[in-house]
């Protein structure tokens, strides 16, 4: 039905996409907020129960969607209704038996996936030569389950597709690692002609038993839920090497693994100073970061690639994309 007028006024909350990330009901405060009436049903119990969301009496029924008193979020993000919507879609999707409790914990996490397939649907078409989309006349997805969920999450799919020779494939079952998109950007000092790599451990190669499982690197970083790769990029700079940025050039993005693994990473050329005392030790210790950077002039670092000394992919992308583009870039950066 149409909204109803209920008095008082919404004090904080941001984006609900987080439990704690609802604004606080100050039934004495002058003015009226606006609710929309629904019908209680049991996907919008298990969203509540999830949000930590409990109704509130009210002379005209139950509201649901604030919190109680108290603390919210030290930096609330800005309401993005498309987002709060797309990981409502994602937590609905999850088996019901997965307990609320542990969805809650694991919030972030969803979002960031949320996030990642909201910017897959909205990312424009590759070109002449791409494969056509892939509608219900092309892929059939029959199941979908997720039998690990943690910080990140793996999806089993049993789908069929339609085959290059017609007709269609059989069931196939994948097994996709779900992590959310990421950043990478390669500092880039156009008059010195240096770069910016920063070394820390991974640990992927150490769980293959690499012996070297401490890696040079571009800055790097995933995309919180709400933020464009543009400031991810940014924030990853100052974070990781403390490093502003003075101009962002796009490179082309890519899936690193697209076999196993739905992360898309966006890649970008920063353009930096990068003076000897730049490099150094950082990292944020809330996320377990030791990060030590390294200044090298450019052409070392297309030496390196082409002989095989880097085996980060991302980096070695932007190494090769940069040696190709630098005079180029030079020239369209020069007042």
């Amino acid at each position: 039905g149409p909204d109803i007028a209920l008095p008082g006024a919404l004090r904080g909350g941001g984006a609900g996409i987080g439990a704690g990330d609802w604004p606080q009901w100050d039934r004495a405060a002058p003015g009226t907020v606006a609710a929309t009436p629904v019908t209680h049903n049991p996907q919008l119990a298990r969203y509540a129960a999830i949000m930590g969301l409990a109704p509130v009496e009210a002379g005209q029924g139950r509201v649901l969607g604030t919190r109680p008193t108290g603390a919210g979020p030290e930096t609330p993000r800005p309401p993005d209704p498309a987002l709060a919507a797309a990981v409502a879609a994602e937590l609905l999707a999850l088996d019901p038996a997965i307990p609320a409790e542990l969805l809650r914990a694991h919030l972030p996490g969803i979002a960031w996936r949320a996030d990642s397939r909201r910017r897959a649907r909205g990312a424009p078409r590759r070109g002449e030569l791409a494969p056509g989309e892939a509608g219900p006349d092309r892929l059939r997805i029959e199941h979908r389950s997720t039998p690990y969920l943690g910080h990140f999450a793996v999806e089993q799919l049993r789908l069929r597709h339609l085959l290059h020779r017609g007709g269609w494939s059989g069931a196939i079952e994948r097994a996709v690692f779900i992590s959310g998109d990421a950043v990478v950007v390669l500092p880039w000092d156009p008059g010195r002609d240096r770069v910016l790599l920063v070394e820390q451990f991974r640990a992927g190669p150490a769980a293959r038993g690499d012996p070297q499982p401490w890696l040079l690197e571009p800055v790097a970083g995933r995309i919180d839920p709400g933020d464009t790769p543009a400031e991810t990029a940014r924030r990853e700079a100052g974070e990781e090497a403390g490093l502003t940025l003075s101009r962002l050039i796009p490179v082309p993005g890519s899936y690193p693994s697209p076999g196993s693994v739905a992360e898309y990473i966006y890649a970008f050329i920063g353009i930096a100073e990068l003076p000897d005392e730049v490099a150094g030790i950082a990292g944020l210790e809330s996320e377990s970061e030791d990060i030590r950077s390294h200044v090298l002039d450019r052409a070392r670092l297309t030496e390196m690639a082409l002989a095989g000394q880097i085996v980060n992919a991302p980096l070695l992308i932007l190494a090769l994309w940069l040696d190709r583009m630098a005079g180029r870039l030079r020239r369209d950066l020069t007042p």
